[in-house]
């Protein structure tokens, strides 16, 4: 791979990690559309450092707060609003944890087909919009209760699914639970952030058991890449979301997967 294929489809995954379009369908379709080589398991996981490391510095303040939560709802048995964030995130780790581990072998195979990641763009566009249509909106980060996070954690289970797209399926779950545009949103990447760390973890070991040579320049330029994109993206996003609709994303899927459809079909 040479430094301009490492760029474009670092800056891809920075871009889409946080956006509601499927971060690992695009990664899967651009190499097969441009008749690029497969980027290797090692370019995946400085990928996923990269967006790790975006997510980590943007939400440093609400990570450290919330770890602070944690630790004292253990300690000094406190029962705060960010102590419940805490043990909510770590439930939905738990959950995506263990449905990797059952059916992430799966996922990496028939997963990749370009006609299942277009049949996933189509209707899990379909469902953010019918959340983003009917769903109340009037509830903010704070008024989160378990019945919210069990669906927002049963609803990132399916990112499994390439095209899928994890933050595009929590923030629909949290739509339509009733969160704002926003609030689902910086809960979704709140969340991101153990299992990104998971998922680099897995590649990681993964990689350690290949011995194939490493391009360590490529993959640090990787790494830089898809971190300065992706907090670029949160940043935007967030403030996106204030004001707009997330509609455009849902007919960006749309299309995306007709076409996905009409190429490979």
């Amino acid at each position: 791979m040479d430094l301009s294929e490492a760029f474009w489809l670092a800056a891809l995954q920075g871009l889409t990690e946080f956006l509601p379009v499927s971060s690992s369908g695009h990664l899967v379709l651009v190499p097969a559309v441009l008749g690029w080589p497969d980027q290797g398991l090692g370019f995946d996981v400085a990928v996923h450092v990269g967006t790790l490391l975006a997510v980590v510095m943007y939400f440093r303040s609400d990570l450290y707060q919330l770890s602070r939560a944690w630790v004292r709802s253990i300690t000094h048995r406190e029962r705060t609003v960010c102590g419940r964030l805490a043990w909510a995130i770590l439930f939905a780790t738990f959950l995506i944890g263990v449905a990797g581990l059952l059916f992430g072998s799966l996922a990496e195979t028939a997963g990749r087909d370009p006609v299942v990641i277009a049949f996933a763009m189509i209707g899990f566009g379909v469902l953010l919009a019918v959340a983003d249509i009917w769903g109340k909106r009037e509830r903010v980060l704070d008024d989160i209760v378990f019945r919210d996070v069990l669906v927002i954690s049963i609803a990132q289970v399916m990112s499994i699914i390439p095209g899928t797209s994890r933050s595009g399926v929590t923030i629909t779950a949290g739509l339509m639970m009733g969160l704002t545009r926003e609030a689902a949103a910086r809960f979704s990447f709140l969340m991101s952030a153990p299992v990104i760390f998971l998922a680099g973890v897995w590649q990681g070991h993964k990689l350690l058991s290949h011995s194939s040579p490493v391009d360590w320049p490529t993959l640090v330029f990787a790494v830089l890449v898809s971190a300065s994109v992706a907090f670029l993206c949160i940043h935007f996003f967030l403030r996106y979301l204030r004001k707009f609709s997330i509609m455009p994303f849902v007919w960006y899927r749309v299309v995306l997967g007709m076409l996905l459809l009409h190429v490979f079909m």
